[in-house]
């Protein structure tokens, strides 16, 4: 098992949509991603190269959200319309649909066996369905706006709401009562989901913060400041050692959930309006975290290879994670512990001068990028024009 933790890199990037994008997902294999836009489109990409994308039209209005079930063989999609559609994800695009709100659906989602789906409105309501038929169980109504966001616990029992009326509510499925209300957040909150133990909640919040409870005390465990626009979503590591978060400033933010610090800042898409699906890797399945501790313990030994679009600064490190209560398994380790001699000081400032270069070198190329896609697509443009204005003579 490797103990070394590779900076997250930009694998791919897939473009089709016609407007922003508003919802992603993988499917369990990893093979297929579900994209949802404000143009109204589901689409499935393929992971895999030279595998077509498939394109599926129903919805009236912009999609809000997308979810895999966790076979991978549907794929549920929220919408303005007020619809939900459960769509198969091959060539077909085959689907079915039914009214699920009396307002926009904002999010929808499966159990983790598959067989029960959760939607939440603007109507103010939660709706629990059975996925077979879609016929409706029962609603949960104490919100008093708009419900952005809900989710089943991993084993089923609890779910949790994020709400426009600044509370993030956790309730028991069985009895469908409200077990607890959490009101930190200072503004609307758009996403919350469960920890993969099932006792912790992460949620996201327009004030800029992302705050995790444990929902057994119900105390704020950790507050992330890190963002200097509107967090729209998050989503744990399968491990539950990391959190990451989407912001309206154009970044995303890998927490370290152990150690209650920002991890990485990665920065790729340079506009509110996303038009495109940025498809990222890390080896974080792969590193044992325990190895980890111990190589971050003997860093100052060692030359500093900085993330390949943006390390946090000292400045970020230092306001990433304000911590009520570290989790158990962090452990304090001894500097320079299990670690090789220290690198002379000639070889470790050359080192230090080419990963600088290699630095400047990675940012000229993501700015060529950039200007290269722009280009693109005002190449795009002009041709459209010419085609209408070729039509219209």
């Amino acid at each position: 098992m490797s103990s070394v933790m590779d900076d997250p890199t930009l694998e791919r990037h897939f473009k089709g949509h016609r407007d922003a994008i508003t919802s992603l997902d993988f499917s369990s294999n990893m093979k297929q991603i579900a994209s949802g836009s404000v143009d109204a489109c589901v689409m499935i990409w393929n992971t895999r190269p030279q595998m077509r994308a498939y394109r599926f039209v129903g919805h009236k209005d912009a999609v809000t959200c997308v979810q895999f079930s966790p076979s991978g063989h549907l794929v549920a999609s929220a919408s303005r319309d007020k619809t939900v559609r459960l769509w198969v994800p091959s060539v077909k695009g085959e689907s079915t649909v039914f009214r699920a709100h009396t307002g926009t659906v904002r999010s929808v989602s499966f159990s983790s066996d598959g067989q029960t789906l959760l939607t939440s409105s603007d109507d103010k309501s939660i709706k629990v369905w059975t996925v077979h038929r879609q016929k409706f169980l029962f609603s949960l109504n104490q919100h008093i706006n708009w419900v952005r966001c809900a989710r089943f616990s991993p084993d089923g029992r609890l779910i949790v709401s994020a709400s426009d009326d600044k509370t993030v509510k956790l309730w028991d499925k069985n009895s469908r009562e409200c077990i607890h209300s959490f009101c930190e957040h200072g503004g609307y909150v758009n996403h919350a989901d469960f920890h993969p133990s099932g006792t912790c909640i992460a949620a996201a919040s327009t004030d800029n913060t992302v705050k995790v409870w444990d929902i057994r005390t119900h105390k704020l465990l950790q507050h992330y400041p890190v963002h200097s626009a509107t967090v729209n979503s998050l989503s744990f590591h399968p491990s539950g050692n990391y959190l990451i978060t989407a912001s309206s400033d154009s970044t995303l933010k890998i927490l370290d959930l152990l150690e209650g610090r920002l991890l990485y800042t990665l920065h790729g898409h340079q506009c509110s309006a996303v038009l495109c699906v940025m498809l990222w890797r890390t080896n974080f399945d792969s590193v044992d975290y325990s190895e980890v501790l111990e190589q971050k313990g003997a860093a100052d030994e060692k030359a500093s290879v900085h993330s390949r679009y943006s390390q946090p600064s000292a400045q970020e490190s230092g306001a990433a994670g304000v911590s009520s209560q570290k989790s158990s398994s962090t452990a304090p380790v001894s500097p320079g512990a299990g670690q090789p001699d220290s690198v002379p000081a000639a070889l470790a400032s050359t080192l230090q001068h080419i990963v600088g270069q290699l630095d400047v070198l990675t940012q000229t190329v993501a700015i060529l990028e950039q200007r290269l896609t722009l280009t693109e697509d005002k190449l795009k443009e002009c041709m459209e024009m010419q085609r209408q204005s070729v039509s219209e003579n």
